[in-house]
């Protein structure tokens, strides 16, 4: 056993749980990629203000959960707490919004980091799937994303997942709702945090999961009663492509989320199977971001999926994921020529496409054979010195027992048959 172990909050993935991963990834990603959004890839660290201005200097990501170090030449930096800021800092450092092909559409997946209180479905590194389509005030569009979020879902076989849906209006109207919320927040007994927020982000206040905070708000003004008419036909916009898609939603006039950068347009998903981790996803449409960062004005929209907590919900269905086998063909040499001629074959086996493994360690045939029925395989390669002067190999089906001779230079191309 190794002396250390993996830091708190942290887990590793291994083998044969991992293959749920990469499955939930993959599943998640595949509407995106039939939409047309490419694959980008940031750095696990950026510039510290890069979260600060983008995020918001308000939330508790910022204030409380970011991992920061300084450099040896003295740029502070911080572990990506999340995608978005990333992936329109390196869209804009790359100029893809001068292409002329606007909106760019962009998707990605890798592993954040957040200093938090570790718990189920609450980790300090988790996994993420997430999409932005950038240069683009669009009804449609967000429609788009929120549909593809729900294909996703529903191709992996979850049913009890629920989608909130908000609108948080613009530039136009959210000062006027800004300054009624703020006089109504400072008529509560709240603790000096929070009536900071009240001045900096008073939206921040809604998103505040505590029973103390939430049962003095029940009579908060709301967004949807002070959004302008460019901002209510927007959203009902919306409401309308999502229901004609066949996407139920409810509307939640609480919903904010963690983060400054939303306008109009926010969303979450929630199962109720994850206890009081229940988001799963979430996004919306950040308008400002572009010009927060020092770019151009840049109308955007995107989210961003849990894997982690996708799992955890697959779990709490009991949905397993029908995977592809690891190894469909297993070879058994017996002997010092079998492995040579066994270890071609594998190897002609992994070119045609057909997973393929190998004996390793000069096993006995018990042994052997007990590793190929480990492994999963259908079929079992099994070759000794008579079976090689006879220019054949045994062919075992793992399931049925069935074996039967076949000439060496026929076994990729039956076990090609056999496995189509």
């Amino acid at each position: 056993m190794s002396t250390f172990k993996a830091p708190k909050g942290t887990y590793d993935l291994l083998p044969p749980d991992s293959a749920n991963y990469l499955a939930v990834r993959e599943m998640i990603s595949a509407p995106l990629r039939r939409a047309g959004y490419g694959y980008i890839e940031t750095p696990g660290f950026e510039n510290v203000e890069l979260f600060a201005r983008g995020v918001g200097e308000s939330t508790d990501i910022v204030t409380k959960e970011m991992y920061t170090l300084t450099t040896k030449g003295g740029d502070e930096l911080a572990l990506r707490p999340e995608g978005t800021a990333s992936v329109l800092r390196a869209a804009l450092e790359a100029n893809l919004h001068k292409l002329g092909n606007l909106p760019v559409k962009l998707w990605y997946s890798g592993s954040y980091y957040r200093y938090e209180r570790p718990q189920k479905g609450r980790y300090r590194h988790f996994s993420q799937v997430g999409a932005e389509a950038i240069g683009a005030q669009d009804p449609a569009l967000d429609a788009e994303l929120i549909i593809l979020a729900v294909d996703a879902y529903r191709s992996l076989g979850l049913k009890n997942f629920r989608l909130l849906l908000n609108s948080l209006g613009d530039q136009e109207c959210r000062p006027v709702y800004r300054a009624a919320l703020q006089d109504f927040l400072r008529g509560l007994d709240l603790d000096d945090d929070t009536r900071k927020r009240i001045d900096i982000n008073p939206l921040r206040v809604l998103d505040d999961k505590r029973d103390s905070v939430q049962k003095q708000l029940a009579g908060a003004p709301m967004m949807r009663d002070h959004l302008c008419e460019a901002c209510k036909e927007y959203h009902d916009t919306v409401r309308e492509l999502l229901l004609a898609a066949g996407v139920e939603f409810e509307d939640d006039p609480k919903l904010v989320r963690g983060l400054d950068y939303y306008t109009r347009t926010t969303f979450e998903f929630v199962h109720d199977g994850l206890g009081s981790q229940s988001a799963v996803g979430g996004g919306g449409r950040y308008d400002g971001l572009s010009e927060m960062i020092g770019g151009p004005a840049l109308p955007s929209v995107g989210w961003a999926l849990g894997v982690d907590r996708t799992v955890l919900a697959l779990q709490a269905e009991g949905v397993e994921l029908r995977l592809p086998s690891a190894t469909q063909v297993f070879a058994v040499p017996l002997g010092d020529d079998a492995r040579r001629a066994l270890f071609g074959i594998v190897t002609g086996l992994r070119r045609a496409g057909i997973a393929a493994d190998f004996a390793f360690g000069g096993k006995g045939l018990k042994n052997a054979m007990k590793s190929a029925n480990r492994s999963g395989a259908r079929y079992a390669v099994v070759a000794g010195e008579r079976d090689l002067a006879e220019g054949s190999v045994q062919l075992k089906d793992l399931e049925t027992g069935e074996q039967q001779p076949v000439a060496l230079d026929e076994v990729v191309a039956e076990l090609s048959r056999r496995l189509a």
